[in-house]
């Protein structure tokens, strides 16, 4: 289990935990976030912000956001 953070462009991976405050948790899961579900990074521009697929959605993420997100791969 890793961060987020650390996942490389291209790569499936899949929701394993959730961390951060009871809101941060619940905005994330609202974006699609939940344990189980399966996430693939569509590009890292380096700075450490990233955009995921989540189901049909894209989504971009902040480096802090990223880090909260614990997956496996």
């Amino acid at each position: 289990m890793l961060p987020l953070s650390m996942a490389k462009a291209g790569e499936k991976c899949m929701v394993a935990r959730i961390g951060g405050s009871p809101d941060v948790k619940k905005h994330l899961e609202d974006l699609g976030f939940v344990v189980g579900s399966e996430i693939q990074i569509v590009s890292t521009p380096g700075n450490g912000n990233m955009i995921a697929k989540v189901k049909d959605a894209r989504l971009a993420l902040t480096k802090e956001m990223t880090k909260r997100i614990m997956v496996t791969m």
